[in-house]
């Protein structure tokens, strides 16, 4: 059985409720389909308006507060695969491994921020919370929008990864699915689904 990514998450603001176990699962999804080795580490925090402010001044000299903060750390972290062929431990090495663990870096999301843009853009807060997580761990994993084919690169990834997740999300242990248009043995009339588009 293959180790998942550790992905720590913390609630420090009392905005906005927020399910810190579901983003915790859609930063490990974000990292295992990008292919990042076992031994990494992640973190993701939802802080204040005020934290985040301070944040974005300091470290972007921007003014005020923003949605979402990428604090990469390690820059050499090897790609995912195995080595010799992309990176990461391949057959034949040990089974206990003495190395840290690359620690990829933090990943800040201000729910207070999230929860006003949700209402402009039209879409619920689990949407845009969602979008937040998946594009803040991109950030980490060298993703970029500074350029116009960077920024559909990255869009287009970031909407694969939300489906996916919808997808799993929707799973239930027996195999069904929830949501509005779940049927058989695993529906639930609980809508599930994140209502991301």
């Amino acid at each position: 059985m293959t180790r998942a990514v550790q992905v720590f998450g913390a609630d420090e603001q009392s905005a906005v409720p927020v399910d810190v176990l579901r983003w915790v699962r859609l930063a490990q999804l974000v990292l295992e389909e990008e292919r990042v080795p076992p031994d990494a580490e992640v973190s993701v925090l939802f802080v204040s308006e005020d934290t985040i402010a301070d944040l974005n001044e300091r470290f972007l000299e921007a003014s005020g507060p923003t949605d979402v903060l990428a604090f990469p750390i390690d820059d050499d972290s090897p790609p995912g695969g195995r080595y010799p062929d992309e990176g990461g431990r391949g057959p034949g090495t040990p089974a206990e491994d003495d190395e840290p663990p690359i620690v990829l870096g933090d990943v800040l999301v201000c729910p207070a921020v999230a929860a006003r843009q949700a209402v402009s853009l039209g879409r619920s807060l689990d949407a845009e919370l969602a979008l937040l997580v998946v594009h803040g761990v991109l950030h980490l994993l060298d993703y970029d929008h500074a350029e116009p084919e960077d920024a559909v690169r990255m869009q287009r990834r970031e909407a694969d990864l939300l489906a996916r997740f919808e997808v799993v999300e929707c799973q239930t242990p027996d195999g069904g699915t929830t949501g509005p248009d779940a049927t058989g043995p695993g529906a639930s009339e609980e809508v599930t689904t994140d209502g991301h588009e």
